[in-house]
């Protein structure tokens, strides 16, 4: 998996707690350790930052060709 620092991801495991479920899409702020793990932007579509999130490479994938944005209303912890 070839994930580069601005790339959007999806994660693709829940990380309850950081409030954010499999499917939600971030940007790619920093590579660790040259892809073991990245850290993770996650926003609100109104630009509002939720969490920056350490992600295991095993917990995230590259946005794909066919995947679509679909909207869930952020819970509050």
């Amino acid at each position: 998996m070839k994930v580069q620092e601005h790339d959007c991801v999806v994660l693709t495991a829940n990380l309850p707690e950081e409030g954010l479920l499999a499917g939600d899409v971030g940007t790619v702020v920093h590579i660790h350790k040259g892809g073991v793990a990245y850290e993770v932007e996650f926003i609100t579509l109104t630009g509002r930052t939720v969490a920056v999130a350490t992600v295991e490479a095993s917990q995230l994938r590259p946005v794909g060709r066919q995947d679509i944005n679909h909207v869930r209303e952020l819970v509050p912890a």
